[in-house]
């Protein structure tokens, strides 16, 4: 019992040691990025006008927040992204638990949800603001058009690849479809949808973006669109890598949720 304790204990702090090295790593390619950039800009190796550099990109977040239009704009973005993949999440769970409830049903719209999952949703904005208006009512449409029907095929997906054994052994004991999404198919796709939350939110930022493109006098998207008209490349870049820290950020999030539940299920993972 004692040489397993030592063995176990040896076990968790390698495998502390080899997610301490992956932190590190991820941190000092990012670091190793930044500096090569500020570099090869205060060289002269690259044209800063074109490409910026992590001390403009600072200068232009600081003029920002001097001016409070920072909070203004990130807000916005947060607000619409949270409320895009809430509602698309919410869509894809429980139209893909629908799908998989009426099989027949399934069969009929399979070749739809194809056609809507591929079509190019951003050709399809015109005609989002003529059918919603410009307002934010349309970048939600296109935040929901891009993640949804990707969210609800995944989603299905994993339902009805769910282990077979567990559902004949639930139909042995006369178990109920009710019974058996609730006691098999959900618990054990629940890693699965976790992972489709983790698309999803990427997803769904794209989806905003592109709506803030399109119709929003505020937001990342906005300031991104505003710096390429007057050729502002340091506010285009900058709102770029506002959007990846908050896509990073949110990630993150989800990625804790994960880790509360795998601690609730008991997992190792």
């Amino acid at each position: 019992m004692s040489m397993f304790s030592q063995e176990h204990q040896a076990f968790l702090k390698k495998k502390k040691r080899g997610k301490r090295k992956i932190i590190f790593f991820r941190i000092f390619i990012l670091f190793l990025f930044l500096a090569l950039w500020e570099i090869a800009s205060d060289q002269k190796w690259i044209n800063s006008f074109l490409s910026s550099s992590p001390k403009l990109i600072f200068q232009t977040i600081l003029s920002l927040i001097k001016t409070n239009d920072l909070w203004q704009h990130v807000g916005i973005t947060i607000f619409e992204t949270i409320l895009s993949f809430l509602i698309a999440s919410f869509l894809g769970i429980s139209i893909g638990a629908f799908l998989w409830w009426h099989p027949m049903i399934e069969k009929i719209v399979d070749p739809y949800l194809t056609v809507c999952n591929s079509l190019p949703k951003v050709a399809l904005g015109p005609l989002i603001i003529i059918w919603v208006g410009a307002s934010t009512r349309s970048i939600i449409f296109m935040a929901l058009l891009i993640a949804t029907f990707l969210s609800i095929i995944d989603i299905y997906q994993s339902f009805v690849t769910t282990e077979q054994n567990y559902i004949i052994l639930m139909k042995s004991f006369h178990a109920t479809k009710r019974q058996i999404f609730l006691k098999v198919i959900l618990p054990s796709n629940i890693g699965q949808i976790i992972k489709s939350l983790k698309i999803n939110i990427g997803m769904s930022f794209i989806g905003v973006i592109m709506g803030e493109l399109l119709v929003s006098k505020k937001g990342l998207g906005y300031l991104i669109m505003y710096g390429s008209q007057v050729f502002n490349i340091n506010l285009v870049i900058s709102s770029v890598f506002l959007l990846g820290l908050l896509s990073f950020s949110f990630y993150y999030l989800i990625c804790l949720f994960e880790k509360q539940i795998q601690k609730k299920n008991g997992s190792t993972e």
